[in-house]
C-alpha cells in the first residue's frame, strides 16, 4: 500500500488529549503554549522526580527532545516545561497533584497522534502514558494499559484468536482512539472501539482513582466513551470486550475520474443498504497531474468479498476498471491496513465532516470540485469517507456520549505536508480543508472529535451530548484543571 493509503485508509485517529469539548472561542494550536497563564516559576522538579517510579525529562535533560515528540513533526518546536513518562497509575496521580499545586497546565499523551498537537503544551507538563502498555486476556476480555499501541494490541490478541474493532495506524494509542469513538473496518459489524469498553481506570482532577463502568460512576463512564481524552481525567487502563479474529475478505475497486460522481452516489447506497458484514471506505485523492484517483477499499467479515464488491458495482452502475479480491487472516489484515507494524512520523493537516445523510448531486459535484482544485494546485489532498450504520448506529450497554449514531458516514479531509511546513504551506493545506467544509456544508452534521481541528465550536463535535458532557465536566473537574485550547473552558 502507498504511504497515503496506509495513513488514510481508515484513519481512526488517535487523540488521547486531542480534544474533547473544544473551546468555542480559543482556537490556538499547541505552539500557543501556556498563554492561559497557568504556569508559575520554579516548581520543585527534583521532588517530583524522586516521588515517581517513571522518568522525568526537563529541557536540560538528555533525551528531552525525543521525549516530547508527537507523530506529526510540526509540533517538535513546542517545549513542555517537563515530560513525565509515567510507569503506573500512582505516577499519574502524583503528576496531576504536582501540576495542580504548581498551577501547571497538564496534558496526557497516548500515541501522540493528535491532529492539533493537543498532547503537548508549551511550558506545561506533558504526561506520557506510553510505558503503561501491559496487557492480559481472559474470558473474552482484554485488560490493557492506556499507553498500548494498536499493532501491539492486535498482535497480542491474535494469540488468543481475538481482536477489537479499531482503526489501522499501528502507532495510534488505544486510549485516544477509544475515548474519541474509534472507527474501522469492523464498525458496521461490531460497533465503535468505545462501544467495547467494559470499564476504565481513570484519575480525576482531584487525584482520586476511579474504576468506572455502567454501574460505577455511570455518568463518567458514559462521558468518556466518545468525548475524547484529556478533559475529564486521565484514563490509565481499560477492560474491553473482544471480537473473533476471523479471516476477512478484501476488495479494492478503482474507477476513472469520469465515473467519480456515480461512484460517490453508488457508495452512498452501499453504505445505506449493504449488510452489516460489509464495509468499504471511499477515497478521492488529488493527483499531482491535476486529475483525481477514485477507489473503494472494502471488506466482508464473512470472507465473501466478491459479493460485496459486486453489490457496490451494481450501485455505481459500472464495473471497476481495476479490481482486486483477496482473503487475509486477522494479523495479515492488520499489517496490510497499517502498512506494516509501525508508522513513520509524517506531516499533515486534516479535518472532518460527519455526513448526516446521502448527499445530493450538487453537493457531490462540489465535494469532487474541492479535491479537484487541490489537484490542479498540486496540493497533496484526499477526501476519505468512512461508512457508519449497522452496529455503530446502536447505543452500547451503559450508553456513550459519541453523538453520531444516525449519520451516514464521516469525511476526513487530509492534506500531507512537509515535516516542518512553512506558514504558506499550511495555508494551502488549510484552504483545501476549508473548501471541503464549504462543499458539504448542507449535509454536514458536525465533526468527529478524533479528527479535531482549530476554529470549530463545541457543538460541532458533540451535538446533543454537549449539555450532559458539560454537567459531567462540572461534577468531576469543577475547577477546570484539565483546560487547554482544546478542552471545555
Amino acid at each position: 500500500m502507498s504511504q497515503l493509503d496506509r495513513r488514510t485508509v481508515l484513519k481512526a485517529g488517535g487523540v488521547l488529549a486531542a480534544a474533547a469539548l473544544t473551546s468555542c472561542t480559543d482556537t490556538k494550536d499547541a505552539s500557543a503554549g501556556a498563554s492561559n497563564g497557568l504556569t508559575v516559576a520554579a516548581p520543585n522538579w527534583n521532588s517530583l522526580a524522586h516521588s515517581l517510579t517513571g522518568r522525568v525529562y526537563l529541557p536540560a535533560s538528555s533525551g528531552y527532545a525525543a521525549s516530547h515528540q508527537l507523530f506529526n513533526p510540526r509540533w517538535d518546536s513546542v517545549q513542555p516545561a517537563c515530560v513525565v513518562k509515567a510507569a503506573n497509575a500512582t505516577d499519574v496521580q502524583k503528576s496531576i497533584l504536582f501540576a495542580r499545586n504548581n498551577k501547571l497546565a497538564l496534558v496526557p499523551k497516548g500515541g501522540g497522534h493528535s491532529y492539533v498537537g493537543a498532547s503537548t503544551i508549551s511550558k506545561g507538563l506533558m504526561l506520557d502514558l506510553g510505558a503503561m502498555r501491559g496487557m492480559s486476556y481472559a474470558n473474552g476480555i482484554l485488560t490493557v494499559g492506556a499507553g498500548a499501541r494498536l499493532y501491539d494490541v492486535h498482535a497480542f490478541l491474535d494469540k488468543y484468536g481475538r481482536s477489537l474493532p479499531t482503526g489501522t495506524c499501528p502507532t495510534v494509542g488505544v486510549a485516544g482512539l477509544a475515548l474519541g469513538g474509534g472507527m474501522g473496518i469492523h464498525t458496521r459489524t461490531f460497533g465503535l472501539t468505545c462501544d467495547r469498553i467494559v470499564s476504565m481506570g481513570v484519575i480525576t482532577a482531584d487525584g482520586k482513582a476511579h474504576n468506572v463502568s455502567a454501574t460505577v460512576d455511570p455518568d463518567l463512564f458514559w462521558a468518556l466513551r466518545g468525548s475524547g481524552g484529556g478533559n475529564l481525567g486521565v484514563v490509565t487502563s481499560f477492560r474491553m470486550a473482544t471480537i473473533p479474529a476471523t479471516k476477512i475478505g478484501f476488495f479494492r475497486l478503482t474507477w476513472p475520474e469520469s465515473k467519480a460522481a456515480a461512484v460517490v452516489s453508488g457508495w452512498q447506497k452501499f453504505a445505506q443498504t449493504a449488510p452489516v458484514t460489509s464495509w468499504g471506505n471511499l477515497h478521492i485523492d488529488a493527483r499531482s497531474n491535476g486529475t483525481l484517483s477514485i477507489h473503494v477499499l472494502g471488506i466482508s467479515t464473512t470472507g465473501n468479498a466478491s459479493a460485496a464488491a459486486a453489490q457496490l458495482e451494481s450501485f455505481v452502475g459500472s464495473k471497476a476498471t481495476v479490481r482486486s479480491i483477496t482473503v487475509k487472516t486477522h494479523l495479515e489484515a492488520v499489517k496490510y491496513l497499517g502498512g506494516g507494524t509501525t508508522s513513520p512520523r509524517s506531516g499533515f493537516l486534516a479535518g472532518s465532516d460527519v455526513v448526516k445523510g446521502p448527499m445530493d448531486a450538487a453537493t457531490i459535484t462540489a465535494l469532487l470540485g474541492a479535491v479537484k482544485a487541490a489537484a490542479r494546485a498540486k496540493t497533496p489532498a484526499s477526501a476519505i469517507i468512512d461508512p457508519l450504520g449497522g452496529q455503530a448506529a446502536k447505543q452500547p450497554a451503559g450508553g456513550a456520549s459519541w453523538p453520531w449514531r444516525s449519520a451516514l458516514g464521516v469525511i476526513q479531509w487530509y492534506s500531507g505536508t512537509a515535516a516542518h511546513p512553512s506558514t504558506a504551506q499550511l495555508r494551502i493545506a488549510q484552504t483545501f480543508v476549508s473548501n471541503g467544509h464549504r462543499a458539504v456544508q448542507k449535509f454536514s452534521a458536525g465533526g468527529y472529535v478524533n479528527y479535531v481541528e482549530t476554529g470549530r465550536s463545541v457543538s460541532t463535535y458533540y451535538a446533543a451530548s454537549l449539555a450532559r458532557l458539560q454537567t459531567v465536566k462540572q461534577k468531576y473537574d469543577p475547577a477546570n484543571f484539565f483546560h487547554t485550547a482544546y478542552t471545555l473552558g
